[in-house]
């Protein structure tokens, strides 16, 4: 008996719009809210819920060519819904005929829960098996149609399958790599589109943009014709990138001094770029380690309709410059844990001309020890696409010459070392996690008495310069290259130096002087375990208080500064162990080893050998850290190989 058009009610897994122009990408306001699911696939089903709705209950039935066969019997109502007694349940496809892939009719059919032979039905429990036909992800519609037979009312689920999928078609995806997608569709050549499939691959999409920062999603899909599937992404766009500053008191809009394309530069968003919140992120952590800002935020706002942004960068600036005092610890002064206290006074200006250029003018004045120190800095020179860097500095300095010449004998007053030094360095990352540094650097240095009277030879008759004249003059090209990494659970750092005296004229010196060091540290449970090293080698003519000097507060703990040794080679390795106790208050039991690797007597005047040092040794002992703005304040007590016993106090890590 053929079925009666007008009783059939429709349920679409999704809406396939034929040869439509291309979808506009979604604005950015949705964007920047949430990334949209797959929801046209539910709107379907719930459209055809409505319309089984409203058809079910006034279900007409087909009737028998030759007679009009009787309504279907209602059974008692309950207060619920009225039931149908259904005799028949089949999936069929178009015009009726049975599918041609019986897996895909088996799919339907195990689909159906509630509709099975014999069942009195519900327009609910209808609707509710087109829901899962639907959802099944495997068909395009799904159509039930009541039939009236002599056996009692067959019950039919229409169904149209999917296309096989061909291929795919992604626009907008700027960002997102092919074979992410191509990964995805691998497996699904010729078979039929699943809409579960493609809904998780949506999800896949949108959840890649958000593990990496970025604003993206998969707007629109359709499936075209020959089973062609077509994605649409929508990537917000920067547009524009505003700069305003803030008052630091009342937060109001205000006049700032830094130029704006002095922050520009620093940003790695630009202008028509993939809107990324974590490179965003990154850029407002550039602005304030640039020591100019206050406090930095970006804030996106929608352009229109469109998919793009416009950045506002809201910027609050420190006070540029001004003077500053404090105190610190010469290493050169040995006379007593707390000795060789120094002051400082200082003047600073952060921001020169807008530019972030800086210029720093301080003196120190302690006991012995005077340094005069003026530099100026460009953290990033005009016109140059490398983040080059460029440092000029002029020092003028005396300290004391202990580290090399201690142990003068008492009728002899202590020396101290004169030094002038002027140099240009430029320093760029030329690596992840790297930098590079080459200077070249002119040095005027000599040797006086406590009444500054030049000298060129100590108490025990070793000579304090190589050219034999009061002073040494040196140019030194420098070339330096530094590794920094920090993880969760370990840090390392890695400083690598090598400097080469040029002999531009006769009487300067020539020698090559190679150093390294190496830090690792590693998170064990609530301790940190910090493992060093150091060592370094000269070659050449060099003066004598140029030699390594080995023992101290920041070499082998439990000796004097320098009373381990002196030479032109030295090793120096060292251990620690540190816990939190309270507070900003740690625990550290560490132990040091040196040695100048029989060096010493290769210095010019071997002062290590006049005064009887050992040329190795090792020292341990225990100390506490407290954190401060100037860094760790340390103060350690240790022994050493001789049973000796002493304090060390310092500021700042270790070297």
């Amino acid at each position: 008996m053929a079925p009666r058009r007008d009783v059939r009610f429709v349920s679409s897994g999704i809406k396939l719009p034929r040869a439509s122009p291309a979808p506009a990408p979604a604005p950015a306001h949705a964007l920047l809210s949430a990334a949209l699911p797959f929801a046209h696939i539910g709107r379907a089903i719930d459209a055809a819920a409505r319309h089984v709705a409203a058809s079910f209950p006034r279900l007409p039935v087909a009737r028998a060519e030759t007679a009009a066969a009787p309504l279907p019997r209602r059974l008692g109502k309950d207060g619920g819904e009225e039931r149908v007694l259904i005799s028949e349940v089949a999936v069929r496809g178009k015009d009726w005929e049975p599918l041609e892939r019986p897996e895909l009719e088996e799919a339907a059919a195990a689909a159906l829960r509630a509709c099975r032979p014999n069942a009195a039905l519900t327009v609910r429990e209808v609707q509710e098996d087109v829901h899962r036909v639907v959802e099944s992800g495997l068909f395009r519609s799904c159509m039930p149609v009541a039939v009236d037979t002599r056996d009692g009312i067959r019950l039919v689920f229409e169904v149209e399958p999917n296309q096989d999928f061909q291929g795919l078609v992604c626009e907008g995806a700027n960002m997102l790599p092919s074979k992410f997608l191509d990964d995805s569709f691998r497996d699904r050549h010729g078979k039929i589109i699943n809409i579960r499939h493609l809904d998780q691959v949506i999800k896949s999409v949108n959840g890649w943009y958000q593990e990496r920062g970025l604003t993206g999603m998969v707007s629109y899909a359709e499936i075209l014709s020959g089973g062609i599937l077509r994605l649409q992404v929508s990537e917000a766009e920067v547009n524009n990138i505003n700069i305003r500053f803030l008052d630091r008191k009342t937060g109001e809009p205000t006049i700032g001094k830094t130029q704006p394309d002095t922050i520009l530069r620093q940003l790695t968003t630009k202008k028509g770029q993939a809107y990324n919140r974590a490179q965003v992120k990154r850029d407002v952590e550039t602005i304030l380690t640039m020591g100019i800002m206050e406090d930095v935020t970006i804030i996106p706002k929608p352009v229109g309709d469109s998919n793009k942004v416009d950045l506002v960068m809201n910027l609050v600036e420190r006070p540029s410059g001004g003077f500053s005092a404090g105190g610190g610890i010469s290493s050169g002064i040995t006379n007593g844990p707390l000795s060789g206290l120094i002051g400082s006074f200082a003047y600073s200006h952060r921001n020169v001309f807008g530019r972030n250029k800086k210029l720093n003018l301080s003196l120190e004045r302690g006991q012995i020890d005077s340094i005069f120190r003026l530099n100026y800095t460009d953290p990033w020179i005009d016109g140059d696409n490398k983040r080059t860097s460029r440092t000029v500095m002029v020092q003028n300095s005396r300290t004391p010459g202990t580290l090399i010449h201690s142990g003068d004998r008492p009728d002899h007053g202590a020396i101290t070392i004169g030094r002038v030094t002027a140099g240009i360095e430029y320093s760029r990352p030329f690596r992840p996690k790297w930098n590079g540094t080459l200077g070249l650097i002119f040095q005027h240095a000599g040797a006086r008495d406590d009444q500054g009277n030049p000298v060129i030879r100590d108490s025990y008759n070793s000579q304090l310069t190589a050219s034999g004249n009061p002073y040494d003059d040196t140019v030194l090209a420098k070339l330096e290259s530094v590794y920094t990494d920090s993880g969760d659970r370990s840090s390392t750092m890695f400083v690598f130096n090598v400097e080469q005296g040029l002999p531009i004229l006769p009487e300067w010196l020539s020698f090559n002087r190679v150093t390294a060091r190496l830090r690792q540290g590693y998170e064990i449970g609530p301790a940190r375990l910090l493992l060093s090293a150091s060592g370094g080698h000269v070659e050449g003519n060099f003066s004598p208080h140029e030699a390594f000097a080995i023992g101290g507060t920041n070499s082998v703990r439990g000796y004097e500064e320098g009373a381990v040794g002196s030479g032109r080679s030295y090793a120096v390795g060292s251990g620690e162990v540190s816990c939190r106790m309270f507070g900003p208050l740690e625990g550290v039991l560490f132990g040091d080893y040196g040695s100048d690797l029989g060096s010493g007597p290769k210095v010019p005047g071997d002062p290590a050998g006049a005064r009887g040092k050992p040329g190795s040794g090792y020292g341990y002992g225990v100390g506490i850290r407290v954190d401060s703005p100037l860094g760790p304040l340390r103060l350690e007590y240790a022994f050493n190989d001789k049973q000796a016993r002493r304090f060390h106090f310092g500021v700042g890590h270790r070297n």
